[in-house]
């Protein structure tokens, strides 16, 4: 908790879907901050609105109530293109389908967000393939790799541009337990090396006791 302003700070936030009987709320009322270099998980039930709040936090979806403040911009008052470009500057996003790049290989896939954002360091990036074991898989493409491997592109990915947050949709949901419990350790070691702050969305207690931080999503409400 090195810095004053927190990379991740949410306040009162609320989030409705419509349905033919009028709004349905998701979330209302929610607030926490995630300091830098700590993470927090977030878990709750199969429908309970933690893919959704997450997006809200990226950006990719607009909440109805509250304020976001990533590294003390409040996300919820910019445009469009204000957002994408705090997404490209300020965070990085790891999903659970990885959602890399099919026409590009391992290097490329890793060094794209940070050269989007002008933040390209080639030994960084050397270092993050290295230690995540894709040195030898550079020259690969995404479907020649399996799940775990294409998984550890993603996070080498995010983490490539040293953003102030990571945010994370159930990055171990399609692998083994073994596998998934080596990509958090790398997850969470990264994250702290690099002072960032990381929410974990996860459906795993034991995964989320991992973390500095746990909330939970009950019926809207944070628990």
């Amino acid at each position: 908790m090195t810095d004053a302003t927190p990379p991740l700070a949410i306040r009162d936030l609320s989030k409705t879907f419509p349905s033919p009987d009028g709004p349905v709320e998701v979330f209302g009322g929610v607030s926490f901050q995630i300091e830098a270099g700590e993470s927090a998980a977030l878990t709750g039930e199969s429908g309970s609105g933690k893919s959704t709040l997450l997006h809200c936090a990226a950006g990719l979806e607009r909440p109805d109530g509250g304020e976001i403040s990533i590294a003390g911009e409040n996300l919820v008052t910019l445009d469009e293109r204000a957002r994408a470009a705090l997404r490209r500057d300020r965070l990085s996003v790891v999903f659970q389908q990885f959602n890399l790049i099919p026409s590009m290989d391992v290097a490329a896939n890793i060094a794209f967000q940070a050269r989007l954002a002008g933040r390209f360091d080639e030994d960084w990036c050397e270092n993050l393939t290295e230690r995540l074991g894709l040195d030898a898989h550079e020259t690969k493409y995404p479907e020649e790799l399996s799940g775990g491997q294409q998984q550890r592109v993603a996070i080498a990915r995010a983490l490539a541009p040293r953003p102030a947050l990571v945010l994370a949709d159930e990055p171990t949901g399609n692998l083994d337990e073994a596998t998934g419990d080596a990509v958090i350790d790398l997850m969470l070691a990264l994250v702290a090396e690099t002072n960032a702050a990381l929410l974990l969305v996860t459906h795993s207690p034991r995964i989320a006791a991992r973390c500095d931080q746990q909330f939970h999503l009950s019926r809207g409400r944070l628990a």
